[in-house]
This record gives C-alpha cells, structure tokens and sequence, in this order.
C-alpha cells in the first residue's frame, strides 16, 4: 500500500486492507472514542505510517506514552504474541519492529528541545483567548499592538508586554483621544492577567530564538518524515495555554506556507490532541479563525487531525471538513451519551453489512469504525476495522533513549539557549533615561541662568545711575523687554519648576516623547 497509510484490517474476517490515501490525507481527519478504547495507539501507528511515506509529522504527547515512537519494539514485550497474531489476522505480512526518527519539544525545555515564539507572532486575538479578557480589555490589548507597530516598539517576551502595558497606562488620556477609550482598570486587568500566565510557566513560550517552522518539516538521510513530538504532560496543567499554543502553530503554517494545492501526499500531517479543550467556551471569532485555517490550509498541504472523546466536542462546521474518520467505542451509559453515538453513527457513509450504532458501542480495544476518503475525494463506506499493531515502542520511551535523540537532533543547541536582544522594555527605558537626562539638564540651565540674574542684579543695585536712565519724562519706570506679559510668565513657570528636580518633567516625558517621534 505504497498510496496509503496502513489503518488495519476491515471486513467480516479483517482481511480487507483499510487504508488512508495520501493523496487525500491532507482533507483532515477526525479520531475520537472513550478513554482506554485505543486512540493513542491509532495515534501512534498514522504517525509511523506517515513517517514511512515521507511526511513530518508533529502531534502532541499528552499522557507521556508517544515517545515510544523514537524506541524499535521488542520480542521481549508481553504484547508481542498479541502484535503477531493481530498482524496475522490482518495480513500484515511484513510487520517488523524499527524506531521512528523523532525530534523531541517541550514548552519548559525539560524533556525536550525549547519552543518559542515572540508576543506579537501571537498576536492580540490569540493572547487575548490565552489572557481569557473581556472584550473591552481585548480592546485595550489591540491599541497596545497598535501603538507597538507604530512606533517600532518589538514585543518578543512578556517583560515587553509588560513595559509597554505601563506606558499605556500612563499615557491613557491621550491615547483614548486617538483610539477610544482606554481604561487604566483594563491596562491593571491585562497586567493581573499576565502575572497569573507568568505563575503557570507562560513566560517560557514568549522569546527567543523563535521558532522556525522549516524544523518541523524535515525528513531524515532515508526519505522517512521526521515527527516532531511535544511533551504535554506537564503543559496540561495549564489546558489554556496548551490549546492556544497549538492553534498559534496551526495559524501560523496557514500564514507562512506556500498554496501547493492538492499534492501527492502532505508536507505535513498535523495531530490535535485534547481538540475539545480548543472549543471549550471559545468566542465565536475565535472558532470562526479554526473554521478558516481548517478550511483554506489543506491548499497548503497539511493535513490537521482532531483527537478527541467524542465528535460532538468538535464545531459542527469543523467537524463536516474531516472527511477521513477512525471512530473508537463510544459508550452509551446516559441519554446524552445515546444521543451523541446516533449523531456519532449518522456522519458515515452507510455500509449495509453493518449497523454503524451498533458497531461504534460494542467494537472491542483496538477495534474502530473507520471511513477513509477513496477516489475523488468520496467518503468511504463504514467498516469495523481491527487496527495493526506498532512497530515502534508502545509506551514510554526510557530517558537515555530520549536524551541520545536529543543530542543527535538535527537542531541541536539552536533553541537551548535565550536570546534577549532589544525591544521594547529596553527602547522605552532607554527613552525614560534620555528623558530625565535632559529634564535635569534643563533643570541645571535655569538654576545658572537664575545665579547670574541674581549677581547681575546685586551688581547694578551698587551701580552709579546715570541721568534719566530708565524712568520716564514723570520719573515713572518705563517698562523693560523682561517685564512684558511673556516674559512674566516665563518667570513663573521658571518657579514653579524649581524645587521639583525633574519630577514633574520626567513623569510626562515617556508621552511627550512618544508623541514627538
């Protein structure tokens, strides 16, 4: 089946080979069933098979058990009787244990090689999402970004988030003449928000080096696509974070990829575990961006795979866009459950040797009904396939193993170590500095002015006057250039200003420069 990615083994007896065309693999696809009824297992076998045609892969590993896909399974496992027998059914007559070549992530850099992108890769809608704001305070976010672009301000990590948050702040009169409304108790809203992020591990995902997306598009010396794993065990801990982590990368292939249209097979097959927690309480901008991306991204060759419980977590919308389907047991145990199974069964295209309902409820560990897209992109009718057992480790992968890949990856020391070059808590420092040099300089300059002024006068109270000399034809004083109204003025604020040692000058000088530039 050198066209397809080998699922199993379908029919009555098994012995109908079922498989996933490449062709079309990039239509997305949908893998869903109860906890323990097999999903990481197909999970863990799409990505060898994928791995084996030439395609990258890059799937989360949630429960810690898909690293096993860098270890060759062993003889001395007690599954290996069950594997060969599986295989036997199945007619998978070349079955053979091999390792997989892997390159390891982790948002934390414990388990895996660091992975980075800057706050304004991410952009506001996302953050947003990430921060859970309201729409107001979104809005405020979006004036942030604005001014940022504006005034060339970088936004790679959170510290520059954070400064420019300040500025906002500081200067909110002015900006909401410009922009609308801006409310300092959003700009202190937005900033609670990131000190909760911060408290979760947030900031590992903000900086750099960022990632390059031609890292998870490589394939190794044999033509085999190399799979890119992301640790999520601990990640999980923060489910906001993971899910926009994910739809950020998702995003950004559809941006940055080139339109291939519909090539022989996929330049990369992308896995979305835990897809509900991407739809839970999501805003409709939000889910309205994952429609698009689902929709327009296959003309860019990748394939996206939903993993989930149940199809019903998945946007109906969505869901029509994932023509190849691997539908595990679902359980029926409430009215709620029956109801999703009937909608569950009434997604696949009949098959009349088979009762779909049945089938989804009472199919084994192991066993699914699958329905793979065959000639002109048709749905393929519904089968009760037994799933072909691993070549690769099944279940985790010892440390030595991960760390020996770890080094031979071939971006090695290119994200092990933080780069933190100027943006913009740097720049607007810099710009308070330059500020209170110049506040204090002028400060200076008055106090000098105002010591000779004062040796000047003392000097002319001694002077001899000569005759007529400033009085008028009355004896009246005539007025000098210095008594005028501006000069009176000049004079006042002059005073107003001592004593104040640039305090009040440098607590407006962010804006007033700002606005300069």
């Amino acid at each position: 089946m050198d066209d397809r990615v080998f699922i199993g083994g379908g029919g009555e007896d098994y012995g109908v080979k079922q498989g996933l065309l490449l062709k079309y693999a990039n239509r997305h696809g949908l893998v869903a069933g109860a906890t323990g009824t097999g999903k990481s297992v197909t999970l863990q076998i799409m990505a060898e098979g994928f791995s084996k045609a030439g395609v990258p892969v890059f799937l989360s590993d949630v429960k810690g058990d898909l690293s096993g896909l860098a270890a060759a399974g062993s003889e001395s496992v007690k599954l290996h009787g069950a594997f060969m027998e599986r295989a036997g059914k199945i007619g998978f007559d070349d079955y053979a244990y091999e390792a997989f070549p892997v390159t390891f992530w982790d948002l934390y850099g414990d388990q895996g090689h660091p992975i980075r992108t800057t706050v304004a890769e991410m952009g506001p809608l996302l953050l947003s999402r990430l921060l859970e704001l309201t729409e107001a305070q979104e809005g405020v976010l979006n004036i942030a970004f604005r001014v940022a672009d504006e005034q060339g301000l970088p936004l790679l990590d959170l510290a520059d988030l954070r400064a420019l948050l300040l500025w906002v702040g500081q200067n909110a009169d002015e900006l909401s003449l410009k922009y609308g409304n801006v409310a300092t108790s959003s700009v202190g809203a937005i900033q609670r928000a990131l000190l909760v992020l911060e408290n979760q591990g947030g900031e590992n995902l903000f900086g750099e080096p960022a990632l390059e997306l031609a890292d998870l598009m490589r394939t190794d010396i044999d033509g085999r696509g190399r799979i890119s794993i992301l640790s999520s065990d601990k990640l999980m801990a923060s489910p906001r974070l993971y899910a926009t982590f994910l739809l950020w990368l998702l995003s950004e292939l559809f941006e940055e990829l080139p339109e291939v249209g519909d090539p022989d097979k996929p330049k990369l097959v992308f896995f979305f575990d835990e897809a509900h927690l991407l739809f839970d309480d999501a805003p409709k901008a939000l889910v309205d961006k994952v429609e698009q991306v689902a929709r327009l991204i296959r003309s860019k060759g990748v394939g996206v795979y939903f993993i989930t419980q149940n199809p019903a977590d998945v946007p109906e919308d969505i869901l029509g866009q994932l023509g190849n389907r691997v539908q595990h047991a679902l359980r029926a145990f409430t009215a709620r459950d029956r109801k999703a199974l009937k909608q569950a069964a009434e997604t696949y295209r009949d098959n009349p040797r088979l009762n779909i309902e049945d089938a989804i409820r009472e199919v084994g560990v192991g066993e699914a009904v699958t329905s793979m897209l065959e000639a002109k992109g048709a749905p393929g009718m519904a089968e009760q396939t037994l799933i072909r057992p691993p070549a690769s480790h099944l279940g985790p992968v010892d440390p030595e193993v991960r760390r020996a890949a770890m080094l031979t990856s071939p971006v090695a020391g290119k994200y092990d170590t933080r780069i933190d070059r100027e943006s913009a808590q740097e720049i607007l420092a810099r710009r308070a500095e330059q500020a209170a040099a110049e506040a204090e300089a002028a400060e200076k300059r008055e106090a000098e002015g105002d010591a000779a002024a004062r040796e000047f006068n003392s000097a002319r109270r001694y002077a001899p006057r000569e005759r007529g000399s400033g009085t008028s034809r009355g004896g009246a004083r005539r007025p000098k250039p210095e008594d005028t109204f501006g000069s009176a003025m000049t004079t006042a604020v002059i005073k107003e200003l001592k004593g104040t040692t640039g305090r009040r000058i440098v607590r407006g000088i962010l804006g007033t420069i700002f606005k300069a530039r």
